[in-house]
């Protein structure tokens, strides 16, 4: 056994560090007795260190599962500085050659190598197995390894196989590793694992010096990015993107409005994804926009902001990749944009999965959905998602202590809700049981009788959203407790029933509304936000007037994020005016000469200097969808057979039409109209938009909903502002 006076030498020969981070000299210590070892540490804690310093000292070769072969990269590269051979660390995966693999394994078996690095799936093929039976292993340790757990935000089938693989290869002490992890998810880590009488070691997961932000998502999503980036010059982050199409598109548009920055997605060649991830790491450039597949494992410490263009999948999703800010202890900011639209399309794709797997994914999503809707310190939240109490009243560190919202009296209503819960038997999940709070009939209520409750409809004076932040902060403040076995069902700790006996005083806040900022014609509640509203509302009197010369309602000329665009960057050519959101070539020729004239006009009376950070210009692109959908309307094929064709759901295509047809692009959608919908309905959709100077699908609905569905309006709008405004 190594004394701590030679661990202590080891660390400053190797790492040229003094003393050790938090847990880390322990863990080493308990792994180098030969003792399993599950660590727990958020990122940027020193996970690695803790598996790299001990190979470094013991004798043979330590073999680190690892998920991903650009971690496995890094890794291997800032390793080889610590040693005077390069063969001091290796990985044995599908991108090495033949002839490269050997001399892996030559290094291996001539012991210079002191970590070698293996994808899981590599340990399934015999001549590795065979080869790992044969050499001397120090410890096998498994990095990330809560892609072991169904339960994980990074769930990988072949993760589940590593212990039996172990067994074969011979009898080793195991070390897992992973920066986030619920209860549930540590537990089936080390079943799994075959390591549960581990030596657990567990850090705090409060990251103090991040900020943690929530903002509406809305059409000036990229706008509201290029301001944040423009204004914190040469600062370097992260943005992470769901799909590999956004993260080309937003990497082309910060390209072109001047910001230094490459994409990275699994789509890339290999090549391609490395220099790009080379060249954020020695600061070449600035921002990297990326899928999830970018980031585990890298160690960039002064990474200040981390920006999320998409809600992710799960909290632990959301933890890691937030974690990647403000690893050298200076300050980060952690920025999500939220739409509860996104959580639409995230669970259709799941749809695909088995119906456990869906059943998971939409109680992770629900737990992120709860988090971004939540008023309460987001610190708090994902401290207690993760197993760990924080008990300030405010962390003066988030979105929601900075501004906080108005707390509400709640300790009745908390009982009663209770009281109801153990009544109906603990069985059900927090959104049906908002159901029975506040007396709503829904047919799986009728179907369990269960309107029949003594307490059913006991906060009939509640909103269901105040009823589900109710439940939601009591399950934070440990009164409630969440079953996963069962899928999320709700159960009364021993506190809740101690509080149905002895109610104290129970405060709740509101949870935020993102409701209202869904809408495509919404933008922040209109001209609140724009830079100039003296100028928003001469163009929206301009517009009115225009118009009344014309007999359309005004938001046919342009809408009002149209307007208040223009009220922002200030554009004075036809060029810039094109760079506006809704506004196409037909438009810009059609109606943009006045609106220019006014702008400039404008800017000159008030010697205003035109703020280049906000002014986003637009990618010029084909546009290969919409020209694709155009050609097909042209040839009358039917709207609900394009949008399978290009794998749309039908109010995606509406939203592709309205698109269209906002920038001025005329298209004839009769045919089907025609075929799908009666000719007085029609005409009745048409009087009301005809009739009414706000684009309101919302109140058409309310108005014209006993007998049109939302997606039959939204066609007829198509259809108006085409042939009115085009």
């Amino acid at each position: 056994m190594n004394t701590a006076t030679d661990i202590h030498e080891a660390l400053k020969e190797y790492f040229g560090f003094d003393k050790f981070k938090g847990q880390q000299e322990e863990i080493i210590q308990t792994l180098m007795r030969g003792n399993d070892v599950f660590v727990l540490m958020p990122t940027g804690g020193g996970k690695s260190l803790c598996y790299q310093l001990p190979a470094l000292m013991s004798k043979g070769t330590a073999i680190v599962i690892s998920p991903l072969i650009a971690l496995m990269k890094n890794q291997v590269d800032a390793l080889r500085h610590y040693g005077e051979n390069d063969g001091i660390a290796h990985f044995l995966n599908s991108s090495l050659t033949r002839k490269e693999a050997e001399a892996v394994k030559k290094d291996v078996r001539e012991g210079t190598t002191k970590l070698l690095y293996v994808a899981p799936e590599s340990l399934s093929k015999d001549e590795n197995v065979n080869f790992l039976k044969s050499i001397d292993i120090s410890f096998f340790a498994i990095d990330e390894a809560h892609c072991i757990s169904e339960w994980g935000h990074d769930f990988r089938p072949e993760y589940r196989r590593i212990r039996p693989m172990i067994a074969e290869i011979g009898e080793y002490p195991v070390i897992a590793l992973t920066a986030t992890a619920t209860p549930k998810v540590q537990h089936d880590i080390q079943k799994n694992l075959g390591i549960l009488g581990a030596k657990v070691f567990k850090s705090s997961f409060n990251r103090p010096n991040l900020y943690y932000e929530v903002r509406p998502k809305t059409k000036e999503v990229d706008r509201d990015i290029i301001r944040y980036i423009k204004s914190n010059p040469g600062q370097s982050g992260i943005i992470y993107c769901l799909s590999r199409k956004k993260v080309e598109e937003l990497a082309e548009t910060l390209k072109i409005n001047g910001i230094s920055c490459l994409p990275y997605h699994a789509g890339m060649d290999a090549s391609t994804r490395s220099e790009n991830q080379d060249a954020f790491l020695h600061e070449e450039v600035d921002i990297i926009v990326a899928t999830i597949a970018f980031g585990m494992g890298i160690d960039k410490p002064d990474v200040r902001f981390v920006i999320h263009y998409d809600i992710p999948k799960s909290l632990e999703g959301y933890y890691q990749e937030t974690g990647r800010a403000g690893r050298d202890g200076s300050g980060g900011r952690c920025i999500t944009f939220y739409s509860s639209k996104d959580l639409q399309k995230l669970d259709k794709l799941m749809q695909s999965k088995s119906s456990n797997e869906q059943e998971i994914g939409r109680q992770l999503l629900l737990e992120t959905a709860s988090y971004a809707e939540s008023s309460v310190c987001r610190r708090r939240i994902l401290l207690h998602y993760f197993g760990e109490e924080y008990n300030e009243d405010n962390c003066g560190c988030c979105d929601n202590c900075m501004h906080p919202k108005k707390q509400i009296e709640a300790g009745e209503e908390l009982a009663l809700a209770l009281e109801l819960i153990l009544t109906s038997g603990e069985k059900y999940k927090q959104e049906y049981l908002a159901f029975l709070l506040i007396g709503r009939k829904t047919d799986e209520v009728r179907t369990n009788t269960d309107e029949s409750l003594e307490l059913f409809g006991a906060l009939r004076h509640y909103e269901e959203k105040l009823c589900l932040a109710l439940l939601r902060q009591a399950v934070i403040a440990g009164y409630l407790e969440r079953d996963l076995e069962n899928y999320g069902t709700l159960k009364v700790t021993e506190a809740g029933k101690e509080f149905i006996e002895n109610p104290v005083s129970f405060k709740i806040v509101e949870d935020r509304d993102y409701s209202e900022y869904d809408s495509e014609s919404q933008v922040r509640g209109g001209a609140s936000c724009v830079a100039d509203p003296e100028l928003y509302a001469i163009l929206k009197d301009l517009r009115k007037q225009r118009a009344r010369k014309l007999n359309l309602p005004p938001y046919v000329i342009f809408q009002d994020p149209s307007l208040e665009a223009m009220a922002t960057s200030y554009p004075v050519t036809e060029e810039e005016l094109l760079s506006i959101p809704g506004v196409g070539a037909g438009k810009a020729k059609r109606y943009g000469k006045e609106f220019i004239e006014v702008i400039k006009r404008h800017v000159e009376e008030n010697d205003i200097i035109r703020p280049e950070d906000i002014r986003v210009r637009a990618v010029p692109k084909k546009n290969n969808l919409k020209v694709a959908i155009i050609q097909a309307i042209d040839r009358k094929i039917d709207l609900e057979e394009i949008a399978e064709v290009k794998g749309l759901e039908f109010p995606e295509l509406i939203d592709e039409l309205e698109s269209i047809v906002e920038s001025g692009t005329k298209i004839d959608i009769n045919y089907f109209i025609d075929e799908v919908m009666d000719e007085d309905l029609v005409e009745d959709i048409i009087d009301f938009f005809r009739t009414q100077e706000e684009d309101d699908i919302e109140e058409a609905f309310q108005e014209l909903g006993e007998d049109a569905d939302e997606d039959k309006i939204r066609l007829v709008r198509v259809k108006f502002l085409s042939e009115m405004g085009n």
